[in-house]
């Protein structure tokens, strides 16, 4: 499933997928085309897994920025 919502500076496209008995959430974002990846439980709700998926792409981000 793919969605795409704003989130601070600039847009985040979100793929979610079900495998076995866990979620595998990508977080990429539209204007560098970075990509951070996380798994997650399939019963945490949808909001909570993109958003965890977002914070670790912000940190991917300012990594590669060189911030902490």
């Amino acid at each position: 499933m793919y969605s795409s919502g704003m989130a601070g500076a600039g847009e985040t496209i979100f793929e979610i997928i079900r495998i076995g008995t866990a979620v595998k959430v990508t977080a990429v974002d539209a204007a560098t085309g970075t990509e951070a990846v996380i798994v997650g439980d399939p019963a945490a709700s949808e909001s909570q897994l993109k958003r965890l998926a977002r914070q670790k792409l912000d940190y991917v981000l300012s990594k590669r920025r060189g911030g902490p």
